[in-house]
């Protein structure tokens, strides 16, 4: 396959879509040869079964190793960090690689634990974990999602798990979008596989799985990630570290170049857009309407991705309309005071939930208090 192809498999058997997928594009031709470690690297956010929508599906990543043995493959290494706040080991878990790993002895290195170095990414010094030098080629496998922050959430912003945790709040406070187009340029992924089979178009962790039973291959993350845009009906410029990643020549932002082409009974066909558009998802936009509860400054993914789904809860009982003041939210209200708060970095406001992040259903009962004693 070209840099500008994107291939697509669609069906109910993940491992098996995935396998004819990678052999359709012909996968192993890119590998230079057998002694490559290659790293895997999922999606593992929290502690949360795939078909929740938020995390790549094992059989996804199994297919992917399977490949690769067939044809003699043996250093291979699952690479992931969850988001902070959470801890990898009980994503591991919980969402079955911990099995997985045991059944196709593969090594897994939880980047939350891992070294680091600070790295120059094209102009931008970042804190890259020290597993993205130990391995010759990477095969990123991100689930396409919404973001309650960053519109989407696909192939460049999965990066972020082969960096630190401090680094991840740092992100943060560095506007989110620069640094993703960055890190992007410091860290070459050879090969995306997008596990487009039910995440949420919503929330990047989950609870609202829009099922699509489909997987993505391609060698342009950028090109991967204008085509989501495309997709849920956003515009370059919604997603600013697109145009910041072409810029700095990691991929194509631009749509129009993608090539995108069906896998069936053994062949390869062209779709079009409005095809591929009109079978394929409803994006319901959820975060666009929770948003005006907020005003966020540089707050985690985990913090503000904890507190959407809480208020979706409270729209849905008829009480977010009754709130009469914004939720502030963000590192960036450290040391000041206000009316209403989540998190420890509103711990001067008069009403503050602490938690670094605090959990959702807390969130949740914090905010129904008070609204009900309104």
């Amino acid at each position: 396959m070209n840099e500008k192809e994107i291939l697509i498999n669609q069906g109910l058997n993940g491992k098996q879509m995935v396998k004819e997928l990678l052999e359709a594009s012909d996968l192993i031709g890119r590998i230079p040869d057998k002694s490559c470690r290659v790293g895997i690297k999922p999606n593992l956010v929290s502690a949360s079964v795939a078909s929740q929508g938020a995390t790549t599906h094992p059989e996804v990543v199994a297919g992917i190793i399977e490949y690769l043995q067939m044809y003699g493959i043996r250093q291979i290494v699952l690479m992931e960090g969850s988001w902070v706040g959470a801890k990898t080991a009980d994503a591991l878990r919980v969402c079955g690689y911990e099995k997985l790993c045991q059944t196709y002895q593969v090594d897994f290195i939880d980047t939350q634990k891992d070294s680091w170095q600070w790295k120059d990414c094209k102009g931008m010094e970042l804190a890259v974990c020290s597993c993205v030098d130990q391995v010759d080629f990477l095969i990123n496998v991100p689930v396409l999602k919404g973001h309650c922050q960053t519109k989407i959430t696909c192939a460049l912003k999965n990066l972020k798990g082969l960096i630190p945790n401090k680094e991840k709040r740092r992100f943060h406070q560095l506007g989110l979008h620069r640094p993703i187009a960055h890190l992007a340029a410091g860290i070459r992924q050879d090969f995306v596989v997008v596990d487009h089979i039910c995440g949420d178009l919503d929330f990047e962790d989950g609870g609202n799985p829009v099922v699509c039973n489909q997987v993505w291959a391609a060698v342009d993350p950028v090109l991967v990630d204008a085509w989501v845009c495309r997709l849920l009906g956003y515009e370059k410029k919604d997603v600013p570290y697109l145009g910041m990643a072409e810029k700095l020549r990691v991929g194509c932002a631009d749509w129009t170049q993608a090539r995108v082409r069906e896998y069936q009974k053994g062949e390869l066909s062209k779709i079009e857009f409005k095809d591929f558009q009109d079978s394929s998802i409803s994006h319901t936009r959820k975060v666009v309407e929770l948003q005006d509860a907020v005003e966020e400054v540089e707050s985690c993914s985990a913090c503000y991705g904890y507190l959407l789904p809480a208020l979706d809860r409270l729209r849905e009982q008829g009480l977010l309309q009754k709130l009469d003041t914004k939720i502030c939210i963000g590192q960036g209200y450290q040391g000041q005071s206000g009316e209403l708060g989540i998190g420890n970095c509103t711990k001067g406001f008069a009403k503050s939930l602490p938690g670094c992040p605090p959990m959702p259903d807390d969130i949740y009962h914090f905010l129904k208090e008070y609204i009900v004693k309104l």
